[in-house]
């Protein structure tokens, strides 16, 4: 505590917003885990006991603790500081010497913890609970991940020989799966083969197939057509040929993984920043839109930094004069700030998907425009 905070003021500072910072955000968590309760009782029938559900829903309270944490940062800190400043602590803090430098450089400092358990329930434990969570719901309702679409998942893959081994050739294959089991088992599957012209090449169809270790997909009772031209004199009346066979086991090599399977199932919002790195790449590699994942991937990045904005932007709170209005008021005006960020946020990423804006400006510019507010308002009421 004392190699992080020397001064005692930080110390003291950091003492008083931790401790708000706790109290709020389990409040919030709390409260969060409560409507989703009260959403999940209609899913409540058969295996799926009351018991389940809740457990559901506690495994989600890391992800949600991962969204809330900025929020309950600033609301924490405005009630610290609009305390100091009713108590007239913070003006003999000033009188001490802490200007608005010193006081950022203090905020800088206490939320860096808060940095590094927003980056613990996004990356890790969030990600972690909400699969063990969808599983516990689908294991008692007995669906699978894919029981939400209609025509399964669809993922573009490169293609390869006839054999489904060999270099990458030019052309593409489309697979769809119809169902995701939990044990990187797949069923309903089907193959659109095309080549560099796109004329397609061959249809696959296979009810189920397994992932192994050496990243080899194993296909049993695999129905195969494989189309062909027949040259003719005639090169605007091609006559084509179709040839089925039927394969028990066909082992295919393919970059398409269980883990890429189970990131389409799920919104690039709910994706660690580790997996949407992966994917990503992936769809670049496929030559597939990125805009979407890219920006998911920028807000996930500058997220976590986002609580020291929230930091700042609760250090005003302290220069307002007690007759400025109550702790309840500066309070409440704390929570409208925060979701206006919140509002503010999503809104500028759906703006920038449909304009294609550069993505990691789409993730930057709402923190900063509340960066330059805060700042602003500490201009303003130093001067006061």
């Amino acid at each position: 505590m004392k190699l992080l905070f020397p001064f005692i003021y930080e110390r003291y500072l950091a003492k008083q917003i931790y401790s708000a910072f706790g109290f709020i955000l389990f409040a919030l968590v709390a409260l969060f885990l409560f409507f989703d309760i009260l959403s999940e009782l209609g899913s409540v029938q058969g295996a799926y006991t009351l018991p389940l559900a809740l457990l559901h829903v506690l495994l989600k309270a890391p992800s949600r603790m991962s969204e809330i944490i900025p929020i309950a940062a600033l609301i924490g800190s405005i009630y610290v500081f609009a305390m100091l400043a009713s108590q007239s602590e913070f003006t003999i803090l000033r009188i001490a010497g802490v200007d608005v430098k010193r006081g950022l450089f203090a905020l800088t400092k206490i939320s860096l913890p808060l940095v590094v358990l927003t980056l613990i329930m996004s990356e890790w434990a969030g990600p972690y609970a909400e699969d063990k969570s969808e599983q516990v719901r689908m294991k008692a309702l007995g669906s699978t991940y894919a029981s939400q679409f209609k025509t399964g998942v669809w993922v573009k893959d490169r293609l390869r020989d006839e054999d489904g081994k060999g270099p990458v050739r030019p052309g593409v294959r489309y697979v769809n799966v119809g169902k995701v089991d939990k044990s990187n088992e797949i069923r309903n599957i089907r193959m659109y083969e095309f080549n560099d012209t796109f004329n397609l090449l061959s249809i696959r169809t296979a009810p189920s197939g397994q992932f192994d270790e050496t990243g080899i997909w194993v296909l049993k009772d695999v129905t195969e057509t494989r189309f062909k031209v027949t040259p003719q004199k005639d090169p605007l009346n091609p006559v084509f040929s179709a040839q089925t066979i039927t394969i028990p086991t066909l082992t295919l090599k393919s970059e398409v993984t269980p883990q890429i399977l189970s990131v389409l199932l799920i919104s690039p919002e709910k994706m660690s920043i580790v997996s949407l790195g992966r994917f990503i790449n992936h769809l670049r590699e496929n030559k597939q839109n990125v805009q979407r994942h890219s920006i998911a991937f920028w807000k996930k990045v500058v997220y976590p930094f986002t609580i020291f904005v929230m930091l700042a932007l609760a250090l005003p709170f302290a220069y307002l004069k007690v007759r400025a209005g109550s702790v309840g008021i500066k309070v409440f005006g704390g929570i409208m700030l925060g979701m206006s960020f919140q509002l503010f946020n999503s809104l500028f990423s759906n703006v920038g998907l449909l304009s294609a804006w550069p993505t990691l400006l789409t993730a930057l510019i709402p923190p900063l425009l509340y960066f330059l507010l805060a700042l602003a308002a500490l201009r303003w009421v130093s001067k006061a």
